[in-house]
């Protein structure tokens, strides 16, 4: 066995980061009214926190196919069904760059892959970002106008990202 972290430790390291830089995240903008975007569902543990947590927000999911927990859906009217490749250029006309926060845990477990993914759909977040908005990612992202910000108490290096318009 190596000194490698188990894929449970880096699992933990990446949850315990995603928490720590939401809860910045949704701290930082709370004074913002434009809206939040979950960038897929997946089982909706992330929604689930961040509805427990946003307050005079709405938060609009975008997903392919719902298959979370029945308590961690959101209401069809908050649901952006489809790839993002084609819904977040179609947001961007209906909402500008209005978005107060957008979280982003896209990627599987081929970090190849993800990079890939990373750096074709940044250009298509970047845009619905408002001025002085977050996004939080669990990827590192290619943004040209926006700023890494460091990461809060209690994240791990290199397990999520955190970018200021």
């Amino acid at each position: 066995m190596s000194d490698a972290q188990s894929r449970l430790d880096l699992f933990i390291d990446r949850m315990v980061s995603q928490r720590a830089c939401l809860d910045y995240a949704i701290a930082d903008t709370a004074k913002q009214t434009g809206p939040v975007f979950e960038l897929g569902l997946g089982n909706g543990r992330t929604y689930h926190h961040m509805m427990h947590r946003i307050r005079n927000r709405p938060v609009y999911v975008f997903e392919r196919a719902v298959a979370s927990h029945p308590d961690s859906t959101p209401p069809d009217d908050h649901l952006i069904m489809g790839d993002v490749r084609e819904t977040l250029p179609a947001s961007l006309d209906h909402f500008g760059a209005t978005a107060s926060l957008i979280h982003a845990d896209l990627g599987g477990h081929n970090r190849k892959k993800n990079d890939a993914f990373a750096r074709f759909v940044s250009p298509l977040i970047e845009p619905l970002l408002a001025i002085g908005g977050l996004m939080v990612s669990s990827d590192r992202m290619y943004f040209e106008n926006l700023s890494e910000v460091p990461l809060p108490d209690g994240a791990v290096e290199g397990r999520c990202f955190i970018y200021r318009r």
